[in-house]
């Protein structure tokens, strides 16, 4: 995107924000806007289908749909038939779907033995106003264009607000560790509270935007700073961004201990890795976060994890989001594990489909999302995310169930990436880079190196190299950085950078997510030596 046109979006965006903070929302409307959509599941699912993919020319979606023999008429009578999610399996069956490589513009579509052209951008909502965009942040591959849509996030912001209110916290003093553009979980985490009256009083972020090219770095920087002026000129103190590399938790460890000894709770809205940091902070520093609750997502909260962050004292509060949607899931306030949800299906549907996990022998049920709301920044049908795991119906009794989110999800993993601080490894090019680059570079052959993903001693991830000993090697130190320079994108997709991936690359080295280890690679007790190898418990691992 030219410079020129940069200006003229954020411009756009900057006209729009002003109505966006203008209008907020109280509980008793966020309740009312919840349950009209919940009534309209099927009607607003129709309704997307109807405009963005029967009646859009240019939908990916409507050669498949084709291919299958299904018409808008035929579409509605399975859904008055038979109901929304049964339909969405039927079309799933039928050919009707995505997959996450597919999706990622990493493989093309092929159904029936016929191509289907498509691009990233031809999953984009085409009657989403797509206020401004940012990146998602994987460390492999072109990073994703993240579209950023006001609406979408006013949309989104009922469902969080019931969400902070069933655990307690939608009136508690609140702080953001999320980074600035191009990472998009930042933003999105400061406007949308905003958008029910709750003003986050503390940003945090883990980088500040150091690029190679000065251009590329004012930009995201002055994106990011011009919305704080605005915001303040309209009465609303939107926290300037500040700098708290992973290296100092105990800024943000003894901000949540001066609010809690004032105010008595505050609240961290961050990734998990980043809320054990503080959290372990605070108890080096003899700090007791009675009082406080760490609501975080991005990464597995996996029980070694959440048990060292409540060990300060504090409460836990999961939430479970992907870059291209938002907040699916939300804590239940009486949770059966560290990682149990209640899926808010208002605005999405979710079913599930057996795939093989990338370079292992284990099959899983992968979840598979549908949009529908109707500015909604991608328009999914089907579409395979890369996360799998337990939905289940039960009675848990707290609000989340009341207002009509009976359905949890729990024991949510990654079956194509490894993750560790927020940041993720897509299995698929590690399994190159296992199994190519590291030869090439250092000899031996692929049976010679694996990745293992385990937890340290204070639950936090650490993506393991296992390198057989036989391979000599001078410095273990060249191995990690043989890797993250594998990972640079070798032909990305035109108008689009890698600070996201380099902002994660700057992650993993400040945290030491990788590191290797001189031992023979792990075999299966069939005696497979897969590239991949996950030493903790997964479902159905």
């Amino acid at each position: 995107m030219s410079l020129a046109s940069e200006v003229r979006t954020w411009s756009g965006f900057l006209g729009g924000l002003r109505g966006f903070l203008r209008n907020t929302i109280d509980l008793e409307d966020a309740k009312q806007i919840i349950q009209q959509r919940l009534e309209k599941r099927e009607t607003n699912f129709l309704d997307r289908l109807e405009h963005g993919v029967y009646g859009y020319p240019q939908s990916p979606y409507l050669p498949m749909l084709k291919l299958a023999g299904c018409e808008l008429g035929d579409l509605r009578a399975m859904v008055a038939d038979r109901g929304l999610e049964a339909t969405l399996r039927t079309l799933r069956d039928a050919g009707v779907y995505v997959t996450y490589e597919e999706f990622k513009g990493r493989r093309q579509i092929v159904r029936a033995g016929q191509v289907i052209p498509v691009s990233v951008a031809d999953f984009d909502n085409p009657h989403a106003h797509h206020h401004y965009h940012g990146e998602s942040g994987g460390t492999t591959g072109s990073p994703t264009r993240v579209l950023i849509d006001l609406e979408h996030l006013a949309a989104q912001a009922p469902v969080l607000m019931l969400g902070w209110h069933a655990n307690g916290v939608l009136d508690v003093p609140t702080a953001v560790w999320l980074d600035i553009l191009p990472d998009v979980a930042g933003i999105m985490n400061i406007l949308r509270p905003i958008r029910f009256g709750r003003i986050p009083e503390k940003w945090f972020s883990p980088n500040m935007i150091r690029h190679s090219s000065p251009v590329t770095s004012a930009k995201f920087r002055l994106a990011t700073l011009s919305m704080v002026p605005l915001a303040r000129l309209q009465g609303i103190r939107m926290p300037w961004p500040e700098l708290v590399g992973l290296d100092d938790p105990d800024r943000i460890a003894h901000w949540m201990a001066d609010t809690l000894r004032k105010r008595d709770a505050c609240m961290l809205y961050s990734h998990v890795s980043k809320a054990l940091r503080v959290a372990i902070a605070a108890r080096e520093a003899g700090l007791d976060l009675t009082g406080a609750t760490f609501m975080a997502g991005g990464e597995p909260p996996t029980p070694a994890k959440v048990k060292e962050i409540t060990a300060s004292g504090a409460a836990w509060v999961p939430i479970y989001p992907f870059s291209e949607y938002g907040t699916v899931g939300v804590g239940c306030a009486n949770p059966r594990d560290e990682n149990d949800v209640h899926l808010l299906d208002d605005g999405l549907a979710l079913i599930q489909h057996p795939r093989p996990i990338p370079g292992t022998t284990v099959t899983v049920d992968a979840f598979n999302f549908t949009t529908l709301l109707p500015h909604a920044p991608k328009l999914l049908l089907n579409v395979e995310s890369d996360d799998y795991g337990l939905i289940e119906e039960r009675p848990c009794g707290c609000e989340l169930e009341t207002v009509g989110f009976p359905r949890h999800v729990r024991d949510i993993r990654s079956f194509s990436k490894l993750t560790g601080e927020a940041g993720t490894l897509i299995g698929s090019a590690m399994v190159r880079i296992l199994e190519e680059v590291l030869p090439a570079r250092f000899g031996g052959s692929s049976l010679d190196y694996q990745l293992m993903e385990e937890e340290d001693d204070q639950g936090f991830t650490r993506l393991s190299v296992l390198v057989h000993p036989r391979v000599q090697i001078e410095d273990e130190t060249e191995v990690i950085e043989t890797i993250l320079a594998a990972l640079e994108p070798e032909d990305p997709e035109p108008g689009t950078g890698s600070f996201a991936a380099e902002m994660t690359r700057n992650v993993w080295r400040q945290a030491e997510t990788l590191r290797v280890r001189r031992i023979p690679p792990k075999v299966t007790g069939h005696g497979k030596m897969m590239p991949l190898h996950v030493s903790r418990n997964r479902p159905d691992a």
